[in-house]
């Protein structure tokens, strides 16, 4: 004869899925955002400060060599959706693009000197940027 006791499941059993689901939405929401990422060459000497520019949503930092940095997009952008990125150091006059960021995230290197890696090869999405059209500064 089965002991009806048997069949109960801890209480804590089901409030266990609410963060499991939870996490696994956000996860989602996260891996299907179109997103960009800037590359630093390790060789590199100085330090680079950036401003990224996702549709007026600012973001400041620096990268030091061998670094980089994320920039995430919207799920659903609208026609009026951009997303800039600057950068510069004390040396050398600044650059910007802009980036188109895809679901397979857009890539762009820079090399040694702060400069983008247009050559064939590099891993750079060289088809996904542009000169930044509010900062007219150089890519």
């Amino acid at each position: 004869m089965s002991n009806p006791a048997d069949n109960l499941q801890p209480r804590w059993a089901k409030w266990l899925l609410i963060p499991i689901i939870a996490a696994g939405a956000l996860y989602l929401w996260l891996w299907l955002t179109p997103s960009a990422t800037i590359h630093y060459h390790e060789d590199a000497k100085d330090e680079q400060w950036y401003v990224w520019n996702v549709q007026h949503r600012i973001y400041r930092g620096q990268m030091e060599p061998g670094g980089g940095s994320f920039g995430s997009g919207y799920l659903f952008p609208d026609d009026g959706f951009f997303m800039e990125f600057g950068w510069w150091n004390n040396k050398d006059p600044g650059h910007c693009i802009s980036i188109t960021p895809t679901l397979r995230g857009t890539h762009v290197y820079l090399d040694a000197n702060g400069n983008i890696d247009w050559r064939p090869g590099s891993g750079t999405d060289v088809e996904l940027l542009k000169r930044c059209e509010l900062d007219t500064t150089p890519p």
